[in-house]
C-alpha cells in the first residue's frame, strides 16, 4: 500500500473532484460514512450511547459533522464541541453545518479558557470522543487554548476516534506540534499518511483503519507516488519460487567477512542468517584464529581464513584471498564484529572499491568510513547499507536527535545523494532506495532491541540478493521477515530476554507465514 503526505493527498483529492467530477461533499460524506462504522465497532450497541465530536474549521470538522448526523440518526445522543468560531467554518464543512443545525442541534463553543470546566462535564458521561479538530494541513503547533482541551481529552479515559489523523501530528514526519491527541484508532481515508506510520504518530493513532471514501484506484495506485507500507503479500511477490528441480546452486552463494578476537558471534549470526533467508550456499570468512571456532559453532556454513592482524582482527592482507573468493559468490556481506583496527579499516575501504558484486555493509563496515563516504558513490556494485540511528549520525556528521527528528527525509535524501539502498533501523525501519521510493516497515518489536539482531538482518538481506532480489526488494523483503521473526519469538518468549537466535530460529516461519499470505493466481 502506497504512503502520502498532506500535500499529496491533496493532490489525490483535487484531480478526484476536478479530473473525475467527484463533489467534495460526496468525498466528504463518505469520509464520515466510513467514521460511523470505525464508531459501531467501538460502541457495539449505538441507541442511547453519548458521543462527543470535537471539530476545527477545515475539512477534518466536516467530517466529524457527517459523523455526528449519521450516530444521532441512528440513535446515539450526540454533542459537537468547536474549537473554532462557526463563522470561520467555510466550504463544505459549512454546509454540513447547516445541515446539522436544521435538524435542530446545536454546536457548542469550546474555545476559550473559561470553557474548559464545560468540557469535562460533557466528557464525564460520554462513550465516545470522535478527533476531528485539527486534519493533514496542520503543520505549526497547537495553539495553547486547543492543547489544554487536547489534555482533557487525553486524561479523560475514554475512547478516541480520530478522524483522518490525531490532532496536533504533522502528516508529513509523525512529529507532534507540542501537543497531540492520543488516539485509541485512527481513520484514514484513502491512503495512509506518512506522519501515522512512523514514530511517534504511529503510536499516537492506535490501531490504524485506511477507509476507501470512492477515489478512483487508479490515483492510489499512482507510480509517482514512491512510499509504501509493507505488506506481506508484497514480500511474497519478490521471493523466488522453488521448483522441485532447484539445487543449492540456483539459490546463490553469499561470502560474509566478518569478525574478529571477541567477536565471533556477531560473524555467525550473519552467515546462519543468510542461509536462513535461503541462500545456497554461505561460506564466512574470518581471521584465521577464529576458524576453528566458528567452524563448530554454524556446521551448515563454509569458513575460510583470513590474513590477521596481531589483534586478531582481519587484516590488509586478506584482500587478495577475498577477492578470489569473490569470483565465485554473488553477494558480500560485510562488517559485523571486524572492530575498527586501522589496519581492518583500510581493507574495508580497499574492498569497497574494489568490490563487483553487490554488497551489504553493517556495524564496523560502516565506522570504517565515517569522514570517507565519497566511497559510496565509487562503488561499482549495487550497496545496501544497514545504520542503526547512531551510526547514520556519525556518517553524516549530525547529532542522534537530528537523524531521528527528519528520520524519513534524512534517509531519503541520504539514499539518493550516495547512490546507495539504505535501511535506517530502529521502531518503523525505513528502506529508502536511490531512485526515490521508500518502504516503511510495520513488523518489529522492542524485545529486538538486543546485541546481535542487527547482524541477522544483514545476513537475510545478502541472502535475498544472493537469490536475484534487486538491493531495495532484498532490504525491504529483509526488514519484513526480519521484524516479522521478531513479532513470532516474542509471541513464544515475550519481549525482555529475546535474544538474536530467537529471531534467527523463527525466521523459517516467518517465511511460511509470508508465502501463505500470496494472492492466488490462474
Amino acid at each position: 500500500m502506497r504512503a502520502v503526505t498532506a500535500a499529496e493527498m491533496r493532490e489525490l483529492d483535487r484531480q478526484a473532484i476536478e479530473e473525475y467530477g467527484i463533489p467534495g461533499l460526496v468525498l466528504m460524506e463518505n469520509a464520515g460514512r466510513s467514521i460511523v462504522q470505525e464508531a459501531l465497532e467501538m460502541l457495539g450497541q449505538v441507541r442511547g450511547r453519548q458521543v462527543t465530536v470535537f471539530i476545527g474549521k477545515g475539512n477534518n470538522g466536516g467530517d466529524g459533522l457527517v459523523a455526528a448526523r449519521h450516530l444521532y440518526n441512528l440513535g446515539a445522543e450526540v454533542k459537537v464541541l468547536s474549537l473554532a468560531p462557526l463563522e470561520e467554518i467555510s466550504g463544505d464543512a459549512a454546509v454540513n453545518l447547516a445541515v446539522w443545525q436544521r435538524m435542530g442541534q446545536r454546536v457548542y463553543y469550546a474555545g476559550r479558557e473559561e470553557d474548559l470546566n464545560a468540557v469535562r462535564l460533557f466528557l464525564v458521561k460520554t462513550d465516545l470522543i470522535i478527533d476531528a479538530i485539527y486534519g493533514t494541513g496542520f503543520q505549526g503547533q497547537v495553539r495553547e487554548g486547543a492543547g489544554k482541551i487536547f489534555d482533557v481529552i487525553n486524561t479523560s479515559g475514554k475512547p478516541v476516534l480520530a478522524v483522518d489523523i490525531p490532532s496536533g501530528l504533522i502528516a508529513d514526519t509523525g512529529q507532534v506540534g507540542g501537543n497531540c491527541i492520543q488516539a485509541t484508532r485512527t481513520v484514514t481515508f484513502a491512503l495512509p499518511k506518512v506522519g501515522l506510520l512512523v514514530e511517534p504518530g504511529a503510536s499516537l493513532c492506535g490501531q490504524l483503519k485506511v477507509a476507501d471514501i470512492s477515489i478512483p484506484a487508479v490515483l492510489l495506485e499512482s507510480e509517482q507516488l514512491k512510499r509504501h507500507l509493507l505488506d506481506a503479500a508484497v514480500v511474497a511477490g519478490w521471493l523466488p519460487v522453488r521448483r522441485s528441480t532447484d539445487h543449492k546452486g540456483d539459490f546463490g552463494h553469499v561470502l560474509v567477512v566478518a569478525g574478529a578476537a571477541g567477536y565471533s558471534g556477531a560473524a555467525v549470526l550473519c552467515a546462519r542468517a543468510a542461509a536462513r533467508a535461503g541462500a545456497g550456499l554461505v561460506t564466512l570468512a574470518v581471521p584465521a584464529s577464529l576458524q576453528p571456532v566458528v567452524s563448530t559453532m554454524a556446521p551448515e556454513i563454509m569458513t575460510l581464513a583470513l590474513p590477521q592482524t596481531e589483534r586478531q582482527t582481519v587484516s590488509s592482507e586478506a584482500w587478495p584471498v577475498i577477492k578470489k573468493k569473490l569470483e565465485r559468490c554473488q553477494v558480500l556481506a560485510l562488517g559485523p564484529g571486524l572492530t575498527t583496527h586501522p589496519e581492518t579499516v583500510g581493507m574495508v575501504r580497499e574492498l569497497l572499491l574494489q568490490c563487483e558484486v553487490p554488497v551489504v555493509l553493517d556495524a564496523d563496515g560502516l565506522n570504517a568510513l565515517v569522514g570517507r563516504t565519497t566511497i559510496f558513490r565509487q562503488m561499482k556494485a549495487p550497496l545496501v547499507i544497514t545504520p542503526h540511528p547512531g551510526e547514520l549520525a556519525r556518517l553524516l556528521g549530525v547529532t542522534v536527535e537530528q537523524v531521528q527528528e527528519r528520520r524519513l527525509y534524512l534517509a531519503e535524501e541520504t539514499a539518493a545523494r550516495w547512490r546507495l539502498t539504505l535501511v535506517l533501523k530502529g521502531a518503523r525501519t525505513l528502506v529508502a532506495c536511490p531512485d526515490g521510493t521508500l518502504y516503511i516497515n510495520p513488523t518489529g518489536n522492542p524485545g529486538m532491541a538486543s546485541g546481535g539482531s542487527g547482524d541477522v538482518l544483514t545476513g537475510v538481506i545478502a541472502g535475498l540478493l544472493a537469490q536475484g532480489l534487486t538491493a531495495g526488494e532484498a532490504a525491504a523483503a529483509g526488514v519484513y521477515a526480519h521484524g516479522l521473526a521478531g513479532d513470532l519469538a516474542a509471541d513464544e518468549k515475550g519481549l525482555q530476554g529475546m535474544l538474536a537466535g530467537d529471531i534467527l530460529s523463527c525466521l523459517p516461519r516467518a517465511w511460511q507465514v509470508i508465502r501463505e499470505s500470496a494472492p492466488v493466481t490462474g
